[in-house]
């Protein structure tokens, strides 16, 4: 079983209730257990700033599913909760957006994946929730709690639980 994270993010409709089916779709899909969850962060949109505001989010799953295949799983359930990467906007508006962050020690570099995630140090809407849950992981030789302290984190916000 490889121990993966996984971002969570969107900024599109009920974006927290999405995030709970989203999670409940990605443990059984994946046929994964579900490790750690973060609390949810508002965070102000990267890339395309003329937009709302995100939620984002954090987990860790433990699954038998190899990159590819749990890739296309994630792929498959933004789908299903109405993203189409082939026709948005780069860093635009989306429902949910499941970015493969980090599986066990794995590097991969192909056009449809890289491991891990390449962007993954420059973002502090993924490293916040990520310390919450996994604050002494180590990805690519970089502990993530450190990673944190090296990025703003100006306009990130914690939301209190849903409830």
């Amino acid at each position: 079983m490889a121990s993966v994270l996984i971002a969570l993010g969107g900024n599109v409709g009920d974006v927290r209730a999405t995030f709970t089916k989203a999670i409940a779709n990605i443990c059984g899909m994946a046929q994964a257990a579900l490790l750690a969850r973060s609390s949810d962060y508002a965070t102000p949109p990267w890339g395309d700033e003329q937009q709302a505001r995100f939620i984002n989010a954090c987990i860790e799953i433990e699954t038998s599913l190899d990159p590819q295949a749990l890739l296309f799983t994630l792929h498959k359930i933004e789908n299903k909760f109405g993203r189409d990467r082939a026709h948005e906007r780069r860093w635009g508006p989306r429902t949910l957006d499941l970015d493969l962050i980090a599986y066990d020690e794995v590097s991969i570099d192909k056009p449809e994946l890289t491991l891990p995630h390449p962007r993954l140090f420059e973002r502090a809407f993924v490293l916040v929730p990520l310390v919450e849950i996994a604050p002494d992981r180590v990805i690519a030789g970089r502990n993530v709690k450190s990673a944190l302290a090296q990025v703003s984190t100006d306009g990130i916000e914690r939301l209190a639980d849903a409830g």
